[in-house]
């Protein structure tokens, strides 16, 4: 416990570069599209990948509060999108405009695995670390 406490922000920027590097791969390497909502997870997800390295270089747990709203945020777009996906009838409320339907799954791991569900998964992993092991 006492370890995950130490390294609690090396753990979250791990994450937070996995999900980083994930979304590059899925739309540099495998040419997918991102739509409206996948530009709006990126906005916030990359930033943590910087903030994040730079929290734990210099062990600054203080960061939490400038963090915790871009991940907390994350999590509610990428939930809502994921909904998009999954929900029939659900896409209706707000169809994206312009480019690739948000409601489209380029994949669909296990029949519930989408990258709205992993942007979902980082988010929340990001969040949860920084909420639960705080440095007393």
């Amino acid at each position: 416990m006492e370890f995950m406490r130490r390294n609690v922000l090396y753990f979250a920027w791990l994450v937070a570069v996995v999900a980083t590097l994930g979304s590059l791969y899925f739309s540099e390497i495998r040419g997918f599209i991102p739509c409206e909502l996948c530009w709006y997870q990126r906005i916030l997800m990359y930033p943590l990948s910087v903030i994040l390295g730079i929290a734990a270089f210099y062990d600054e747990h203080a960061i939490r509060k400038y963090v915790l709203p871009l991940s907390i945020l994350g999590m509610l777009v990428s939930a809502f999108h994921y909904m998009e996906q999954k929900i029939p009838g659900f896409a209706a409320i707000k169809p994206c405009t312009q480019g690739v339907p948000c409601s489209g799954m380029y994949i669909n791991w296990l029949g519930f695995i989408t990258i709205p569900f992993l942007a979902l998964t980082g988010f929340t992993l990001i969040t949860i670390l920084l909420l639960v092991f705080k440095k007393r």
